[in-house]
C-alpha cells in the first residue's frame, strides 16, 4: 500500500484516519471498528463491503 495514498484516504463514514493492516490486507476505521477490503493493490471503501470489527478483535 502506498505511502502517499494512506495519507489521503479516510473513512467514508466518520472522515476518521485508517490504519493499514498488512497481514489481513485491510484498511481500518478504529472509530467506527471497519475493515475495508484492499483487492489487487485497490481500497474497496464501501460500507457495504466492509467488514464490522468484533468487539474482542485488537485494532
Amino acid at each position: 500500500m502506498d505511502n502517499k495514498l494512506l495519507d489521503i484516504l479516510v473513512c467514508p463514514l466518520c472522515k476518521s484516519p485508517l490504519v493499514y493492516k498488512k497481514e489481513a490486507n485491510e484498511l481500518i476505521c478504529k472509530a467506527d471498528r471497519l475493515a475495508y477490503p484492499v483487492k489487487d493493490d485497490i481500497p474497496v471503501m464501501l460500507e457495504e463491503e466492509a467488514r464490522q470489527l468484533p468487539a474482542d478483535e485488537e485494532i
